[in-house]
């Protein structure tokens, strides 16, 4: 059964939010128009020249059983940038102001919280105004999927931003070092805790290639894709990128009189080894070289059960 829930973002043009939100997993409709202004029913030539004070805002209708307004949000800040006021991407106004409208109470400490997370990533203040919804008026027609009517018009936004799932790091949970020798082999603890190097073509992973995904040995946050992993002859598993982006933090390393760029893993905060700028130009051109020790293999057949459903589509 349906859990049906509204939230309604602006982020500059309509158009692109519009069809950027609805591309998401468990966004039941959106529609564009026209949010917390002065007058009622606007047209849109009154919005842009007539100073009505509503914003370009979408409504994202969703299933709350699929989708948690934590996770849309983190959706909504990948295509804005939420230190701008007024203007996102070519458009300047007040109309193009970023913008959170809620219609429950309930939804203002999810809201402020990730506002709250977002900001530890800017030194600038975070400009996107957050308030209750006061009136939201559809636009005219010929504005509801503008870009499915025009696949050539203007969007700032890159859709493709959307194929991205989000990985919610409060799923998992750095250990404690006693928890680390507990859980860990001696070889798992000196990779992941101690930045240790396994052997060249004596480990688990560095000429396996069954379907399926790599997760932090230490915590089980989703890393890698046997999608984007490839054969190097390195002696080592190689990928092309994370599974996302932000599963993945970097580090100088000038040990052993080198310069290298350190992985991370996010949550876990482990060793997982080192990328390199030399990996295949058609995937990207960088390697990560990476322990089979810091991480596990969960086969696709299994990744519903073990709780990684969502991540099904990454292996496709």
């Amino acid at each position: 059964m349906e859990n049906v829930k509204n939230i309604y973002l602006a982020g500059g043009c309509f158009w692109g939010v519009e069809a950027y939100m609805e591309k998401i997993k468990g966004v039941i409709d959106t529609v564009s128009g026209y949010a917390n202004g002065k007058t009622q029913n606007p047209s849109y030539e009154d919005v842009i020249y007539r100073g009505t004070g509503h914003a370009e805002t979408v409504r994202v209708t969703y299933d709350a059983n699929k989708v948690n307004l934590q996770t849309l949000l983190r959706y909504y800040f990948r295509i804005i940038d939420p230190v701008s006021l007024n203007k996102q991407g070519n458009d300047r106004g007040t109309q193009y102001r970023t913008g959170i409208y809620y219609e429950k109470n309930e939804d203002k400490d999810i809201i402020e919280k990730e506002i709250t997370f977002l900001q530890k990533n800017y030194s600038k203040k975070i400009m996107i105004e957050v308030l209750p919804l006061i009136r939201f008026d559809v636009a005219e027609d010929y504005h509801q999927d503008y870009l499915k009517k025009n696949p050539h018009g203007y969007c700032h936004i890159d859709l493709s931003k959307a194929d991205y799932i989000i990985i919610d790091e409060n799923k998992y949970h750095k250990l404690s070092d006693e928890e680390l020798k507990s859980k860990l082999t001696e070889k798992q603890y000196k990779v992941t805790q101690l930045a240790d190097t396994e052997s060249a073509f004596n480990n688990e992973y560095w000429n396996f290639f069954e379907p399926g995904i790599y997760i932090d040995i230490t915590t089980g946050e989703p890393l890698f894709s046997s999608k984007d992993k490839f054969k190097s002859q390195c002696g080592w598993p190689s990928f092309s990128k994370p599974i996302v982006p932000e599963v993945i933090k970097y580090h100088r390393d000038n040990s052993f009189n080198m310069e290298r760029i350190e992985v991370i893993s996010r949550v876990g905060k482990s060793h997982l080894g080192h990328v390199f700028d030399d990996g295949p130009k058609e995937f990207g051109g960088l390697r990560y070289c990476i322990n089979s020790a810091a991480i596990e293999f969960i086969p696709l057949k299994e990744m519903k059960d073990r709780g990684y459903e969502d991540l099904v589509s990454s292996i496709s």
